[in-house]
């Protein structure tokens, strides 16, 4: 317990300061200012996702900031701290650390950095990129973060607009039929809360684009709409979830000012994350990859398909998955495997013995590890994975200290189990009258 204690405090510590300061050339990005600086902007960036506590993560710091320095003038070099800021990179599937995107003359579209993590790859990826962007605007392509359609007007509204302008016509197939998260502000032309609200509208749309998308209505016009969601006062905000109907509509309880909205609606992108996937440990590198660069790693040790048939074992999964999506902030791992399947696994956690399933939780880095001692149910499990985020619980060290090996298995077909078939024994060529004494 006090160890966890000791671990979540330094995460924290670390997660403050970040690996970057003012004084390096690396720009540290967060949620405020990633849509001005990256998205709006017309330089060419890299931007690493990172975590404090990940160990890739801290040998690739020098590198990173020798590339930073070098490349002054010519390409950006940002990093954002995903413990801090997750919304950041949900838009671009960030699962592991660190992860290294580059965004070039087209900012909807991002490019993997998949080279050496070394300065030298880095510029030079980042050169190539200059290159095809300038080669790009010479053959009269536009480039930059405000390139692209969809702004909206609103009241007026100029261009640079990231407001969508929303009418009776358009707000069903683009708010209710979609699967992006809408704040939608219903407004009068007359009305002054409005006016002062608009320019902060304007502002928070920008910093939420390609996360959230905010649009106006104006009532007095689209009273369709207005009426469908019993629009009384001016301005009224709504919130919409993906795939939301209109009885789903949620008032937006934050304050008015830019920051106010971009926190709420960040707040709400972070809801929306997909969970992540529970992964069969059928072999090393799978298991690795679930676990290495994560903070925990969450292990199930479910029944022998003979003794849990596909719908026993299925329950068990979709119990895991619900649990997955509770503690999805926490960007842990998630790893089932058949019991007995991993005897190196179950020794290194001392499970198995008094029966399935069975769960624990390990630190990779640490080599410590926690046992549920409760029932493996929804209420059981729940209660021990929230221990564990508060920093909670008993832990032990995994024997030897380092991380067993892991068997390759087949991979579970989703059927039921079988047994195996008896050869039947040919006694035709037997004399069965004859007794040898």
């Amino acid at each position: 317990m006090a160890l966890i204690k000791l671990f979540l405090a330094t995460l924290a510590i670390h997660s403050a300061c970040g690996m970057y300061s003012k004084k390096d050339d690396v720009v540290e990005l967060t949620e405020a200012n990633f849509q001005s600086k990256v998205l709006n902007s017309d330089d060419i960036w890299i931007v690493e996702f990172y975590a404090p506590w990940c160990g890739h993560c801290k040998n690739l710091v020098p590198e990173y900031k020798k590339a930073a320095s070098a490349l002054k003038g010519i390409a950006k070099v940002g990093a954002v701290d995903m413990t801090q800021h997750q919304s950041v990179g949900q838009p671009y599937n960030v699962q592991g650390f660190p992860t290294l995107k580059i965004f070039g003359a087209d900012k909807k579209k991002p490019t993997d950095f998949n080279g050496q993590r070394t300065a030298q790859a880095i510029t030079e990826s980042l050169l190539a990129e200059a290159k095809k962007t300038v080669a790009a605007r010479l053959g009269g392509k536009s480039t930059g973060g405000n390139s692209g359609s969809g702004s909206g007007k609103r009241g007026g509204g100029g261009s640079g607009n990231d407001v969508v302008e929303l009418t009776d016509a358009n707000f069903d197939e683009l708010v209710l039929n979609s699967k992006d998260i809408w704040l939608v502000e219903f407004f009068a032309p007359w009305c002054g809360h409005c006016k002062s609200l608009e320019p902060q509208w304007k502002a928070a749309a920008s910093e939420l684009k390609g996360k959230v998308r905010l649009g106006a209505l104006d009532a007095t016009v689209h009273t369709v709409a207005a009426n469908k969601f019993a629009i009384r006062g001016f301005p009224t905000i709504k919130y919409f979830a993906p795939g939301s109907d209109a009885s789903d509509a949620q008032d937006y309880d934050g304050g008015r000012q830019s920051s106010d909205i971009v926190a709420w609606a960040s707040a709400k992108a972070q809801e929306n994350m997909p969970a992540p996937e529970i992964l069969e440990g059928v072999n090393q590198q799978v298991v690795e990859d679930a676990c290495k660069e994560k903070q925990l790693c969450i292990f199930a040790f479910l029944p022998h398909i003979l003794d849990c048939q596909s719908e026993c074992r299925n329950n068990y999964l979709a119990m895991l998955k619900e649990q997955s999506e509770k503690f999805k902030k926490n960007l842990w791992g998630w790893i089932w495997v058949e019991g007995a399947s991993q005897p190196a696994l179950e020794e290194a956690f001392e499970v198995g013995g008094f029966g399935y399933p069975a769960m624990t939780a390990l630190n990779f880095r640490k080599s410590k590890y926690a046992v549920l001692k409760g029932s493996f149910g929804k209420d059981g499990i729940h209660e021990f994975l929230r221990d564990l985020s508060y920093g909670k619980g008993r832990t032990s060290s995994l024997r030897g200290n380092a991380f067993p090996k892991i068997e390759k298995t087949e991979k579970w077909d989703g059927k039921d189990g079988a047994l195996p078939a008896e050869d039947d024994i040919d006694l035709s060529d037997i004399d069965l009258d004859k007794t040898e004494l």
